[in-house]
């Protein structure tokens, strides 16, 4: 099968990868990039494990081929703390308990970023309607959401 070399920023890092025609932008982040925390819930878009933001917007990497991705700009949950400093979003799901096997999390860290970028303040209807498409059988959802409110309550009041 062909390579195709694609150039693309994760994380804010350029990268330049040859991938094969039919592998998924999760594959190459996971074995060619070695970017482990998205995860592999699913392969079918249905569980939400594997979002990342492509281009601002949250998407099932499961679902994109890494071809797809030329000149695209990626975050992973690898990409959410700076310089050390955890996200507000993964402050406030560690502190909120909205953790528990943590398999879901990237991807529930992932659609709360991308929400929050969106949508600095949102209420419990924006914040479910983001979260619909992460599948968690273990918390409920409730620290989840409330977790959301925080690091928006955070960032409000870092932003002021």
């Amino acid at each position: 099968m062909a390579l195709h070399r694609i150039t693309l920023t994760v994380n804010g890092e350029t990268e330049l990868v040859d991938v094969p025609s039919n592998m998924t932008l999760l594959r190459m982040l996971r074995e060619k990039l070695v970017l482990t925390g998205t995860k592999n819930g699913c392969s079918a878009g249905e569980c939400g494990a594997c979002t990342v933001i492509m281009n601002g917007e949250p998407v099932n990497s499961c679902m994109v081929l890494a071809v797809e991705c030329d000149g695209a700009e990626i975050t992973t949950v690898e990409g959410l703390a700076h310089d050390g400093q955890l996200d507000p979003v993964q402050e406030a799901i560690v502190e909120q308990g909205g953790v528990q096997c943590g398999f879901c999390t990237p991807g529930i860290l992932i659609s709360s970023r991308a929400l929050l970028n969106r949508n600095p303040n949102p209420g419990d209807y924006e914040i479910r309607d983001a979260l619909v498409g992460n599948l968690c059988r273990c918390t409920g959802y409730l620290r989840i959401i409330d977790a959301v409110k925080e690091a928006a309550q955070r960032r409000s009041v870092v932003a002021s």
